[in-house]
C-alpha cells in the first residue's frame, strides 16, 4: 500500500511523528482499517548509541533496517521506517523497493531547529522533494500545540494517495481502454466516463503505455500540488473529474 520514510537530525521528533502517525492510520474511521507495520531500532533490540558509533556499525545497521523493509512491503500494508535515514543513496534504495512492489512511498522530515539537535549531525543533508526519492515529502516542523497536529493531514494525504486516487484514475483508464476497443480504430467523438463527468475527448488512438505514463504523472502532479496547497478532493468522483480534464488538456495538446 505505502512506505513510508521518517528521517531528519537526532532528537527532531521522528519517533514521536512515526507513533502519531501510526496512531492516526490505525484509528482511521474508513471502512478498511490500516494494516501499519513501524520498523526501527528498538524493533530489533538494537542500542543506538553501539549501531552509530562508527560508520560500519552505522552501514551495518542500515543493512538489517532495509532488509526488514524489503520483507515487510506490500499492496496490503503501511510500513513506517523510524530512523535517521538521512544518506541521500539509502532513501533512493528504499524508493527502488516501493516502485519493485508497486506501492506507494512518500519522506516526512522533522526539520527542527538546528540548535535542537546535535552538532555532529548538522551537515546531513537537507531532503529535496525534487529528487523522486524524496517525493511527495511532507516537512514538520515544531509547533507550540505540538506535533500530533499534523496527524490527521498526514493520514488523510496518505490514504488518498494510495487508494482513492489510484482506485479512481484506474477505472478512468479501463473506461478509455474498452471504449477504443468497442471502436476497433474508427473515430471516438467522446467517452463518458460516468454519470455528472466531463466527456473526454479522444481525437486518435491512444495506447495504453501512454495512458498509463499520464496516469503517473497525474498522480505525482497532485500529490504535489496537494502537500503544498489546499488538499485534494477525498470523493472518487471529482478525482475522476480532475483526471478527465487533465487527460483532455494533455491529449488535446499531443494531437
Amino acid at each position: 500500500m505505502a512506505l513510508v520514510v521518517i528521517c531528519g537530525q537526532p532528537c527532531s521528533g521522528k519517533s514521536t511523528a512515526a507513533t502519531n502517525l501510526a496512531e492516526a492510520l490505525k484509528q482511521s474511521d474508513s471502512s478498511s482499517k490500516f494494516n501499519v507495520n513501524t520498523i526501527d531500532e528498538a524493533s530489533f533490540h538494537l542500542d543506538r548509541n553501539q549501531n552509530y558509533a562508527n560508520m560500519p556499525a552505522e552501514k551495518n545497521l542500515r543493512g538489517v533496517l532495509r532488509s526488514q523493509v524489503d520483507r515487510s512491503v506490500s499492496k496490503d500494508k503501511i510500513v513506517i521506517v523510524d530512523s535517521l535515514n538521512s544518506i541521500k543513496g539509502y532513501r533512493y534504495e528504499l524508493w527502488c523497493l516501493a516502485r519493485a512492489t508497486g506501492i506507494r512511498y512518500c519522506v516526512v522530515f522533522c526539520n527542527a531547529e538546528e540548535t535542537q539537535c546535535r552538532e555532529w549531525n548538522q551537515q546531513r543533508r537537507i531532503k529535496d522533494q525534487k529528487n523522486r526519492w524524496d517525493s511527495p515529502l511532507f516537512e514538520l516542523s515544531p509547533l507550540s500545540n505540538g506535533i500530533e497536529s499534523y496527524s490527521d493531514v498526514i493520514s488523510d494525504a496518505v490514504y488518498y494517495l494510495t487508494k482513492e486516487l489510484d482506485r479512481a484514475t484506474q477505472e478512468v483508464i479501463s473506461v478509455i481502454v474498452e471504449a477504443q476497443s468497442r471502436a476497433a480504430g474508427g473515430p471516438l467523438n467522446g467517452i463518458s466516463i460516468g454519470q455528472g463527468l466531463p466527456n473526454l475527448d479522444v481525437s486518435r488512438s491512444v495506447g495504453l503505455p501512454e495512458l498509463r505514463r499520464l496516469r503517473r504523472t497525474f498522480i505525482k502532479l497532485t500529490g504535489q500540488t496537494s502537500l503544498s496547497g489546499r488538499p485534494p478532493p477525498s470523493d472518487s468522483e471529482s478525482a475522476k473529474r480532475m483526471f478527465v480534464d487533465y487527460l483532455n488538456r494533455e491529449l488535446d495538446a499531443t494531437a
